[in-house]
């Protein structure tokens, strides 16, 4: 009774399946009609798709990496947009380029004085940014250096109007105190003068000693030279060396960085703006520099924005390329009439896919474009195999809507539950704690069930379209020319393919691998164990290529800037140390962050006299370095004078106004992503604030790094791979409710996994943080095969044939479709080497390293499990064996 269950359900599901493919076929053009339109519609809608690299895709929102950097972004605003200055600084800041600077940071600001038209006009840059108030706050050499005259001259002002005041209070209390004593008016006079004098002195002695201690000699003007020298250089360490305080505005004397901080929740729109605007406005003829320097636009927001950018292109690319090798691969290894056909499914699904995900406002991520050649192979290979299936029923000699309704209640039931597994293998994906992952994990669910409705619906209608000499459609002459090149030049090279040597025994060998595999399944299956044993252990120690600069384009001219930038700068991001308290103008504080930014900047390399040049963090602006001085953190009350003389533009930089919450920001070199994090955790390590004060680290190098470790680990990589696995078996097992009828499909799937990695470690092919989804995609896709091939071997078995001829059968039949099925998926897999993103271009290589071996495990490995798992089967070979135990461990043979 338990037995009938699955076959009574079986036949609901075949049914089902058939009344569906029967409306289908009597339908035709409406159901192609259908399809079409949606497909377009998706198609037009995917244009739309907004490209992201951006830090919510990264980690999750409840991470304390990302809940960190996001409340750092609300106290002191995005991501900083760096203008690098490259030139030397004296031709720049002694001459009338300076002016030229000050004007572009004025424009970059959105700062428009009042009655005067902006450079660039209404519609340039400068009123743009004005409009958008896409920035926050900038930070540059022109602003510093005029924040410092206004500063110094209202010190010096309120100093001269304090000496006049004493000057006139000393004469008038003398000469009142001569009054009162009687003196004549010429001896009042005198002494009124004398008082005065004494006064006067006194004064100027006070501004001598303003004088020397800010080391100026003179009343400050910004077209001072002399002045704007005595503010930057360091005479010590060179004329044109600049005061190592001053590094986060003069890194070296042949760079100056401006910092454009972009306001806090700025959209991935917004900030692509904001880049744009910002790259316009150096560009403007006002502000380009007279003396030689030019402007940079780099900064890790710009990286980012490149590399989104970059994501289009790739998709666009990548689609027209999936085409043309997908079609070559079909016309070569799947010979029947409308051979195309499962392409025009495959573009249907992509084009719906991408387009509800843009109906759904989901962004395009590195991601999502590697969810291209997947589905566009997953889709190909349900259009595949419902099409053979049609096939078979056609040469048994049904007619063509009734072939289409055979084929559909034969295979469809294998086609179906061997989807939904891949189905249940990417629900894994969701598990990952990287939004980017669940959302590539998302995609392809719901690209998959996109594309085994397709596949049933577009099959059969198109299957069942009426004979050439009805109603159908000639098409133009050219397309047929086009049409007979394909097929001549598809015919050539199957051709070719059969004389060559090695292909040309490629039947019998195959055959001669599955009569081995009959003959001795168990040791077949213990040398796959022991090889796949081999790759666990090699991959379980494999090491994830993180390397920023290798996994984004080459030629990206945003990381060709970046480089610039530590090339000329010594770093190319920046990490935050955010610390909180509720005051934290207390004297404890402030020295434990000078006495921690010692620390790690000597930790790390960092050494004055030399720079940043061969040091791992340097130091950028940060709450210490306002308090350089002598007994400057001595008191409360002098940190608090201190800060309030600080101009409000620069303090906002490093602390908040109510003084909870303050910044120690390092400069970080381009590092794997790997190294990073280890530089990172030592940070963290070492924070140990006062009493009542908390500090945590924040940026997006700390989310990049994050992100990585989350991904590369070995031990989530296993996890993953087994929720896919523990996934594709609840499925199974919930589809034929017999766990030998589930689990078998599976067994070369495990173990493929392990040949994988074997092959991976022998070709010395890199893994990136994408490959972490690998194994997941493996077992999902190949599990298919392994089903399709397991329940074909079954009904042949259940039609009277023996183990050999049911194994034959099986292989000449649906063995034929799934070989022209995962050639198209591995081909797919193959264009993604064909991508500018070499991270994509690695994770292609290895996908198709990975996706052949399952292959090879499902067509050489499954007919040995298939042969072990007939009842009996195994009890009888392990019975043959006893005898010889026995004999042995007696010492000799059993006697005649």
């Amino acid at each position: 009774m338990e037995e009938e269950r699955p076959e009574r359900r079986e036949r609901g599901v075949a049914a089902a399946l058939r009344r569906v493919a029967r409306w289908a076929a009597r339908n035709p053009i409406p159901v192609l009609g259908i399809v079409t339109v949606l497909a377009l519609t998706g198609g037009i809608a995917a244009t739309r798709l907004q490209p992201s690299a951006g830090a919510d895709t990264l980690l999750p929102r409840s991470a304390p990496e990302y809940r960190a950097t996001q409340a750092y972004r609300r106290d002191f605003g995005d991501d900083a947009i760096l203008v690098l200055v490259r030139g030397y600084l004296p031709n720049l800041l002694l001459t009338g380029d300076l002016q030229r600077l000050i004007g572009l940071e004025r424009c970059l600001a959105g700062t428009v004085a009042p009655g005067r038209q902006p450079e660039g006009g209404p519609g340039g840059p400068c009123a743009a940014l004005a409009r958008t108030g896409d920035v926050r706050v900038v930070y540059g050499p022109g602003t510093f250096l005029n924040e410092a005259v206004n500063q110094i001259g209202s010190e010096l002002r309120t100093e001269l109007e304090a000496a006049g005041a004493s000057v006139r209070g000393a004469a008038a209390a003398a000469a009142a105190q001569a009054r009162r004593r009687g003196l004549s008016p010429a001896e009042q006079t005198a002494r009124a003068r004398a008082a005065g004098q004494a006064a006067q002195a006194a004064a100027a002695t006070r501004l001598a000693r303003l004088a020397v201690g800010s080391g100026l000699d003179r009343i400050p003007r910004i077209d001072d030279p002399a002045f704007v020298a005595q503010v930057v250089f360091d005479p010590a360490r060179g004329a044109d060396v600049p005061k190592a305080r001053f590094a986060y505005l003069f890194p070296s004397p042949r760079a100056a960085l401006v910092q454009v901080r972009l306001r806090p929740g700025i959209s991935d729109a917004g900030r692509a703006r904001a880049i744009r605007l910002v790259r316009a406005a150096t560009g403007l003829s006002a502000f380009v520099p007279r003396r030689g320097s030019r402007y940079v636009v780099t900064g890790a927001p710009v990286l980012l924005d490149g590399l989104a950018r970059s994501l289009t292109s790739s998709l666009i690319g990548l689609l027209a390329a999936a085409l043309v090798v997908m079609a070559g691969t079909l016309a070569l290894v799947f010979r029947v009439r409308l051979r195309l056909l499962p392409l025009g499914v495959a573009l249907a699904a992509t084009g719906m896919t991408f387009g509800a995900m843009a109906a759904l406002g989901a962004p395009l991520t590195v991601a999502a474009v590697a969810v291209l050649p997947v589905l566009i192979g997953l889709a190909v290979d349900y259009a595949v195999q419902f099409h053979a299936r049609v096939r078979e029923a056609e040469a048994a000699g049904a007619q063509r809507g009734a072939a289409v309704v055979a084929g559909a209640g034969a295979g469809g039931p294998a086609i179906l539950a061997a989807g939904l597994a891949t189905v249940a293998g990417f629900l894994a994906l969701l598990l990952s704690p990287i939004p980017m992952v669940r959302g590539f994990g998302a995609l392809l669910v719901a690209g998959v069930l996109i594309a085994l409705g397709c596949a049933l619906l577009v099959v059969s209608a198109a299957l069942a379209l009426p004979p050439a000499g009805g109603w159908r459609v000639r098409p133009a002459r050219w397309v047929r020319r086009v049409a007979d090149v394909a097929d001549g030049a598809a015919a050539g090279a199957r051709d070719l393919l059969r004389t060559a040597p090695g292909v040309r025994s490629a039947p019998a060998a195959a055959r001669g691998a599955v009569g081995v595999a009959l003959r001795r399944p168990g040791r077949v299956l213990l040398v796959a164990v022991a090889l796949a044993a081999v790759g666990w252990a090699l991959d379980w120690g494999a090491e994830v290529n993180s390397d920023v600069t290798r996994l984004v384009p080459g030629d990206l001219p945003a990381l060709r800037d970046v480089r610039t930038l530590q090339s000329d700068t010594g770093v190319a991001g920046e990490v935050d140390v955010v610390v909180r308290g509720r005051d934290l103008t207390r004297p404890e504080v402030v020295r434990w962050m000078a006495r921690y930014q010692r620390g790690v900047l000597s930790r790390y390399g960092y050494v004055e006299a030399r720079g940043c040049a061969a040091a791992t963090l340097c130091p950028a602006l940060s709450l210490p370095d306002l308090f350089r001085g002598r007994g400057a953190a001595a008191s409360r009350a002098r940190i608090q004078a201190l800060l309030a003389a600080v101009p409000p533009y620069f303090s906002q930089a490093v602390i908040t106004p109510d003084r909870t919450a303050a910044t120690l920001a390092f400069g970080i070199r381009l590092l794997p992503l790997s190294e990073q994090q280890r530089v990172i955790d030592d940070l963290r390590a070492r924070l140990a604030p006062p009493p009542g004060v908390r500090a945590e680290v924040a940026g997006l190098p700390v989310l990049a790094a994050a992100a990585n470790a989350r991904l590369a680990a070995p031990e989530r990589r296993l996890l993953m791979l087994l929720a896919s696995l523990a996934a594709v078996a609840a499925a199974l097992l919930l589809v034929f409710r017999r766990p030998r009828r589930a689990l078998i499909p599976l067994v070369p799937i495990v173990l493929a996994t392990g040949w994988s990695a074997l092959l991976l470690w022998a070709v010395r092919i890199p893994l990136n943080p994408m490959s972490a989804v690998l194994g997941v995609l493996v077992v999902a896709i190949s599990t298919e095969f392994s089903v399709l091939l397991s329940e074909r071997y079954r009904a042949e078995r259940a039609n009277g044939g023996d183990v050999a001829a049911a194994l034959r059968r099986a292989y000449r039949s649906t063995g034929a479709a799934v070989l022209a099925s995962a050639a198209t998926v591995i081909a797919g897999f193959g264009v993604l080497v064909l991508s500018d993103i070499r991270m994509l271009r690695e994770f292609g290589a290895v996908t198709v390293v990975d996706l052949t071996a399952a292959l090879a495990g499902v067509l050489l490995v499954l007919p040995a499990v298939l042969a072990l798992a007939e009842p009996g089967a195994l009890g009888a070979r392990l019975g043959r064996l006893r005898p010889r135990g026995r004999a042995a461990a007696r010492g000799g043979a059993p006697a005649a």
